[in-house]
């Protein structure tokens, strides 16, 4: 038993010695095949080396350099696989590719590296979904979109085509709820992509409430406004919804809330018009028509921003003007 014991000692150290050999030139022909552009094998030896890594018990300082060189190289290898394919337009395979990235980054805590890849996985359905919106298929395109606004909601450009491809297609809700989270991204850094969401807010709203108003369904307005995931806007449609119901008192009494809902300059002017117009409507007839007018003037003169500023101007010059 003595010399099977021995023997077995021996075959251990002698697979083990093979392995660490095996592991530094394995690293040395992953290499030799990434730089040659042989990608796919050198991703299949790199990742050779990063199990046969785990194997050993105490690595040594080349085998730890051969593991750091596999771990950066291989996510470099699915990168670079990815852009030949999306070069080559087949972007559905070079997002897979970017995926695979991404995620050997994530495994191995480099964050940035899978960050990376994840904006490139973006770009791929964006240029994908491009195509399908450019030729009007809305439905293509809202399924791509979505894949790519799914790893990467800061590329703006592909999520306000994502909001567009929902409002073109009848899908309110799902559109502002696309636009309001463009709409929260950081100002300093994504203000024109804010404005153009913002833009595509009021428009499709107004339109949608055009409708409702056509068909003098106020509480289909208010009801709209129920479901927004934008606080700001569903407070200024709220307050035209009760002054089309001439609601004057409840469009006064959210004045307060209404006005903390906004986080644009414009925004609040355009919840101070409202508040003004409220006011305004009730003058006549009031018992204390001077305090109501001047609460009247006092709001309008809050409007600053925006495009109710002109308005404001001349309601202000007619409530303020001598008595003939």
């Amino acid at each position: 038993m003595k010399k099977l014991f021995l023997t077995l000692v021996a075959l251990m150290g002698a697979t083990t010695l093979f392995a660490q050999t095996d592991i530094l030139a394995t690293c040395t022909q992953a290499a030799a095949n990434a730089k040659s552009g042989n990608l796919t094998e050198a991703i299949a030896q790199f990742d050779e080396v990063i199990n046969g890594y785990y194997d050993l018990e105490e690595p040594d300082a080349n085998q730890e350099k051969a593991f750091a060189m596999a771990k950066k190289y291989i996510v470099t290898c699915y990168h670079m696989l990815g852009g030949r394919a999306y070069n080559a337009k087949k972007y559905d395979e070079a997002a897979g590719y970017f995926k695979q990235a991404a995620d050997q980054a994530e495994l191995f805590d480099d964050i940035a590296n899978a960050n990376k890849n994840r904006q490139f996985i973006g770009k791929c359905y964006e240029a994908k979904g491009g195509e399908a919106f450019n030729a009007g298929d809305y439905a293509t395109a809202i399924e791509v979109f979505t894949k790519g606004y799914a790893a990467d909601k800061r590329n703006t450009a592909m999520a306000l085509n994502l909001a567009e491809s929902y409002f073109r297609s009848d899908m309110y809700q799902e559109g502002m709820k696309v636009a309001s989270e463009i709409a929260a991204l950081n100002p300093d850094k994504f203000a024109e992509a804010i404005a153009a969401a913002q833009e595509k807010m009021d428009m499709y709203t107004n339109n949608e409430v055009a409708k409702l108003q056509q068909a003098n369904d106020y509480d289909g307005i208010l009801a709209m406004a129920e479901q927004l995931s934008d606080a700001a806007m569903a407070q200024k449609l709220m307050l035209q919804a009760h002054y089309y119901k001439k609601e004057f008192d409840k469009m006064i009494a959210m004045e307060a809330e209404a006005v903390a809902a906004q986080t644009t300059d414009e925004g609040r002017s355009d919840v101070y018009y409202w508040i003004g117009v409220a006011y305004n409507e009730k003058i006549e007839g009031s018992a204390n028509a001077e305090y109501v007018k001047n609460q009247a003037v006092s709001a309008f003169r809050k409007v600053t921003a925006g495009r109710n500023v002109e308005g404001a101007k001349a309601a202000i010059a007619a409530l303020t003007a001598p008595a003939k």
